[in-house]
């Protein structure tokens, strides 16, 4: 329980940082077997969203839990994102370390066009 209360805590520091800055967010959740990514505005309202759950983001990928999944994700969040007109976003990572599925994720989404 300690390892998901350290984590909440550097989730709740870098969220009041990118309040501060006014800018939209990319926030980032990973649990064991699905990785989920939504797009906020400023005011908090949910502009874009992609996870593993949905069919068509993981077309032609094996598995839900690995890198390539969390590309994918990244990929389409990047793509609905840019639809809605959103160009940069503030990378939340929801306090997990930057490593494995988030970074893939986070490069993907680079990759998308997203700006950080």
């Amino acid at each position: 329980m300690e390892k998901n209360l350290s984590r909440l805590r550097r989730a709740k520091k870098t969220r009041a940082h990118i309040r501060k800055l006014g800018v939209a967010r990319l926030s980032v959740h990973r649990s064991s077997q699905h990785i989920y990514a939504q797009v906020f505005t400023a005011d908090g309202a949910v502009v874009a969203a992609a996870n593993t759950l949905q069919d068509d983001v993981i077309a032609g990928v094996k598995g839900t839990n690995n890198k390539a999944a969390a590309a994918a994700v990244g990929k389409a969040i990047a793509q609905r994102a840019k639809a809605a007109g959103i160009e940069s976003v503030a990378f939340d990572r929801s306090g997990f370390l930057y490593h494995g599925r988030i970074a893939a994720l986070a490069d993907a989404a680079r990759e998308g066009g997203l700006q950080f």
